[in-house]
């Protein structure tokens, strides 16, 4: 009996996933993988074999879902992708207690519709739209690939399904990344062929009232470059006898916030520049003594640019920063001079360094065993997220070497996404000509080709990399890649597929009207994805 193909049931589906808030690290999002298993547990064929359905743990508890569906001896097998955590809701305000109940949130959004953003009211005139938390991101896709996993267990396809289900995307993808070896072993042990994954990330207008309709192949990539700035503190009744980290971020943000030169255009996709997500000093109380270090972090996304040109512009622009900190200061401690009799000031020198030069100079300096004495009983003590725990490791090699300050320091944090792109790939272009051809023709509806899915997805671990520069500059200035976090860049060579994304249409991802449009999605959507995975396997 098949329960997902409709548009109703699909509908029925979606509100249970959405109702049950696995906002990320919560305890609703262990309880979803859970609750995904007891539905597919009650599937004829999963009762039959039992060793398909697996949870899978990651190291802090969280868990991953597979479900496999074997069609008789093929060993092609096509990887349905999905994750199934979502993000908070707090900018939902009045309606935050609604935030997981679809229907009811949408009965209230078409009850206050005059008061709703003019691009909202519209959608309301226009389509048949489901509101709610995760609703379009991306919750709709996965109960498009339970619709799949049912037709495949009717023997409808010519191949294999692996439905693939992960934790954490929305933070620091760790579901995916454990993941990884586990398909792996899938492969192995089932004796599988990967010939695709398949993602189901709904489509992401380029500009308000975008009217077009999108499919992807490839995902952009995202570095996320952390500056310690490290000072000098003084009284505030002495201003010169220091240097404030604060006016060290200062100068820094002006060189990299919305810097130009590393903006990418291929073909019609543009990234934006460089923007902060970070920026503070390290101090935890008041008082009268100007900080000693501050940070700040950069979402940098890329395309294909190379790691290491994206290193080199940020360096360049720590330098840049660093010189123009170095003349600021002079320029005030001459002016100050002018009036204050007897003063003087020492020459001035801000040193740039790589993560990894740090790191080489205190072991210089104390040797590996004090430092990664001190690098281990700060992992023991560890009570902080991931940027915060970089900044703590670099801040301890900084004060192991504070005599170089005033310094600056260049590392990285997690997440890290490749840039990944198939858009090449004869038989995924053949795929694409082929549901742009069958959905033009059934549903009268224009599928527009985008090399890029620009809303950051998983794919970036397991797609072919735009950029074959290896990643061990970023790994070995990544404070975390020795401490808790690591990057197998190993595993993920070893498992590069084609990859695409066809995805449902949905808006405003991560907002308080994040909302589904049903039609599109669940009528038209769930025959356009069998007839790509037929194609896959044809191919």
């Amino acid at each position: 009996m098949k329960n997902w193909q409709t548009k109703e049931q699909l509908t029925e589906l979606l509100c249970s996933l959405v109702e049950h808030q696995s906002i990320t690290g919560s305890n609703a999002e262990i309880a979803l993988a859970e609750y995904m298993q007891h539905l597919l547990a009650q599937k004829k064929y999963f009762r039959s074999n039992p060793g398909h359905l697996k949870l899978h743990p990651l190291a802090d508890g969280r868990r991953l879902l597979t479900a496999l569906v074997k069609n008789g001896n093929s060993s092609d097998t096509i990887i349905l992708l999905s994750h199934f955590d979502v993000v908070g809701i707090e900018d939902y305000g009045s309606l935050e207690n609604l935030a997981f109940y679809p229907r009811e949130l949408t009965r209230e959004m078409e009850a206050m519709q005059d008061r709703l953003p003019e691009a909202v009211q519209k959608d309301f005139l226009s389509g048949d739209w489901l509101f709610g938390r995760g609703s379009m991101d991306m919750k709709a896709g996965l109960a498009l690939h339970f619709s799949m996993l049912e037709r495949a267990i009717d023997g409808e396809f010519d191949g294999n399904i692996l439905l693939l289900t992960v934790p954490d995307e929305e933070v620091n993808s760790m579901g995916m990344l454990t993941a990884l070896p586990v398909l792996d072993q899938l492969k192995q042990e089932e004796q599988l062929t990967y010939t695709a994954c398949l993602n189901g990330e709904p489509m992401f207008s380029k500009y308000p009232g975008d009217p077009n309709y999108y499919v992807y192949t490839g995902s952009i990539g995202k570095v996320l470059p952390g500056f310690y700035c490290y000072g000098k503190a003084s009284h505030v009744g002495e201003p010169f006898a220091g240097i404030n980290p604060n006016l060290m971020t200062g100068f820094l943000s002006q060189k990299l916030e919305l810097n130009e030169s590393f903006i990418e255009k291929i073909g019609d996709e543009v990234t934006p520049p460089p923007i902060s997500l970070m920026q503070r000093d390290l101090k935890e109380e008041y008082s009268v003594q100007t900080p000693h270090a501050a940070i700040a972090m950069y979402n940098v996304l890329y395309l294909k640019q190379s790691f290491t040109e994206i290193n080199k512009k940020l360096l360049a622009g720590a330098n840049a920063a660093a010189r123009e900190i170095e003349d600021y200061i002079q320029v005030k401690a001459s002016r100050f001079a002018e009036v204050a009799d007897d003063f003087t000031m020492s020459d001035l020198r801000v040193n740039v360094m790589m993560y990894d030069e740090l790191y080489a100079e205190a072991v210089k300096r104390h040797g590996t065993k004090e430092v990664a004495r001190r690098e281990n009983l700060l992992v023991s003590q560890r009570d902080s997220g991931d940027r915060d725990f970089s900044t703590l490791l670099v801040q301890e090699l900084a004060a192991m070497c504070k005599d170089l300050a005033p310094m600056i320091i260049l590392f990285y944090s997690p997440p890290f996404y490749p840039s990944v792109s198939s858009f090449d790939d004869t038989k995924i272009q053949d795929v694409m000509d082929h549901i742009k051809m069958y959905t033009k023709e059934q549903f009268n509806k224009n599928l527009t080709v985008a090399e890029f899915f620009t809303g950051l997805s998983d794919l970036s671990f397991i797609g072919p990399a735009t950029s074959q520069t290896k990643l061990q500059q970023l790994t070995t200035n990544m404070p975390l890649q020795h401490n808790g976090f690591d990057f197998p860049e190993d595993v993920m060579e070893q498992l590069t597929m084609p990859i695409l994304n066809i995805g449902p249409l949905g808006k405003d991802p991560h907002q308080w009207t994040e909302r589904l449009e049903l039609t599109y999605s669940f009528e038209y959507l769930p025959d356009i994805l069998t007839e790509a995975i037929h194609r896959l396997f044809k191919n």
